[in-house]
């Protein structure tokens, strides 16, 4: 059996995957930020059949047959190697720490607003294939639009608590997949993250928003108002969880060797 990484060969090659993404022109920016969007809407869909199709007999359990479902959503994600605007914490910001060129700040500024925009539209074109009266199981509508309007019914220091934990899961997830020796060990960490993920619920500011959309779409009572205040809500917790706690705790780690 191979020996594990160090801390500071995991940040290393997390510094090596930040370059890449920081790197990247602007069409491979933009579609693989397009990619994530829609990709991540398949976890939602699943969720969503599944906890419908459990309701009726395994009551509140279906909650975590919802979650085991969702969990396949992330492992898309990191297999497919598509990237949501929270992976992008962990790589880009120690590639900062380790390089000498300037302009750094720019650069990753560059990335998480084509990210986060681009995540939008993939998502949001998912979610509205998916509003088309009949394209979902009886059952999947109704959770969606419940899930929605509990999460735009939370109180904003609950959802400030829980975007801080989710960003650090998701943050995690991107220190973790680099540590990780093979496909296998990168499928069985993502889906577990993901699966926490959704049984928080913890806030992530793409998944949140996309998930309101898609209550909406299936008559939820939410408003741009509820939509604007979560998703400022999670923005911050995302960047506290995952810049704050893990990424600057890592990188605190690697130079302390």
């Amino acid at each position: 059996m191979s020996e594990q990484l160090t801390p500071v060969e995991i940040f290393n090659r997390s510094a090596e995957e930040g370059r890449r993404r920081l790197d990247q022109g602007n069409l491979e920016l933009v579609a693989t930020g397009f990619v994530a969007g829609f990709t991540i809407v398949f976890g939602l869909i699943a969720m969503a059949v599944v906890e419908g199709l459990t309701g009726p007999v395994a009551g509140q359990a279906s909650e975590l047959f919802g979650a085991m479902a969702f969990g396949v959503g992330v492992v898309f994600l990191v297999i497919g190697r598509a990237e949501l605007f929270n992976e992008n914490f962990l790589d880009p910001i120690a590639a900062a720490f380790v390089s000498e060129e300037g302009g750094m700040p720019r650069k990753i500024a560059r990335l998480w607003l084509w990210t986060i925009i681009f995540n939008f539209i993939g998502g949001g074109l998912m979610v509205l294939v998916i509003s088309v009266e009949g394209t979902l199981p009886t059952g999947a509508p109704d959770v969606l639009k419940q899930h929605a309007e509990h999460l735009a019914e939370s109180g904003n220091w609950a959802s400030f608590m829980r975007s801080i934990i989710g960003g650090a899961l998701v943050a995690l997830l991107s220190f973790l997949v680099i540590a990780s020796r093979d496909a296998t060990g990168r499928i069985v960490l993502a889906y577990i993250v993901g699966v926490l993920l959704a049984l928080g619920p913890f806030e992530h500011v793409i998944v949140s928003v996309l998930h309101l959309f898609s209550g909406w779409t299936h008559g939820a009572a939410i408003t741009g108002g509820d939509v604007a205040r979560v998703a400022a809500i999670a923005l911050v917790g995302n960047l506290i969880g995952g810049v704050g706690l893990v990424t600057l705790s890592h990188a605190a780690q690697a130079k302390g060797k």
